[in-house]
């Protein structure tokens, strides 16, 4: 087993969905890890990416940063500028990987923060810093949020043929620990679970575990996001894959 006790990892959004994942993932696997926050609490690093504040203590003295943060309402300043910020300061300070979480098929799917991430992306790739752009597909607890959000009427309104490939938080987290664990690839490599659900299955199989009887309104939803996600823009072939699936997610739930 690699001896991690000599590399610090700073995990910037440590306190979001992923980052509380993340984080225990590599202390597992031994890693001095710095969990870096906006807000002070005990044992982190406190430090804005909108403003640059703290960033310079947050990166002293790391090796990898595992990038996670993210801010959906205003990615211009956050993701976009934020990340520049991180990673000027993270070069002067002689970071060697930079990972950084982004979206599985923002690259064909036409929406604002979608774009958004794609920029930043790019600020990771011209930061001067090896990197890895890992895009994750949507979490199992992210699509719940979306049948939750559908069903606020009383019947879950869908467009049945969207297909999603949504993958486990933990699962993402392993993948997370893999990748920095070996040098930089300087790619960009999708990640998704083990299997393509039209919205209609993901429907049915939630309120199934739910024991629901709400029923389900299937709509063809207008537009050019719509479009993709029914061609399956967010779906994809890489490997590895995610192990756990959408019914695994519900059976631990329900």
């Amino acid at each position: 087993m690699t001896d991690n006790t000599n590399t610090t990892v700073l995990v910037t959004g440590a306190s979001g969905t992923l980052g509380t994942a993340v984080l225990p993932r590599l202390e597992k696997e031994g890693y001095r890890v710095r969990p870096m926050s906006r807000r002070a609490r005990s044992g982190w690093v406190a430090a804005d990416l909108r403003t640059g504040e703290g960033l310079n203590e947050a990166v002293d003295g790391v090796t990898v940063i595992v990038h996670l943060a993210s801010a959906p309402g205003r990615p211009q300043r956050t993701d976009v500028e934020g990340t520049e910020r991180l990673l000027t300061v993270a070069r002067a300070a002689g970071v060697r990987h930079v990972l950084y979480v982004s979206i599985n098929g923002i690259d064909r799917v036409p929406y604002r923060y979608y774009r958004a991430k794609l920029d930043t992306e790019e600020v990771v790739k011209r930061a001067g810093i090896p990197y890895t752009i890992l895009r994750a597909a949507q979490f199992h607890p992210f699509v719940e949020m979306l049948l939750a959000t559908m069903s606020k009427l009383g019947p879950v309104i869908i467009d049945p043929a969207w297909r999603l490939q949504p993958v486990a938080i933990e699962d993402v987290a392993d993948r997370i620990a893999e990748l920095i664990a070996s040098p930089a690839t300087g790619e960009t490599t999708e990640y998704a679970g083990p299997e393509v659900l039209t919205f209609d299955e993901l429907a049915r199989g939630w309120l199934a575990a739910r024991g629901s009887k709400r029923p389900i309104w299937r709509l063809r939803f207008p537009g050019r996001m719509a479009r993709a996600i029914r061609s399956g823009a967010q779906t994809t072939t890489a490997t590895p894959a995610g192990t756990h699936g959408w019914r695994d997610y519900l059976a631990a739930k329900y």
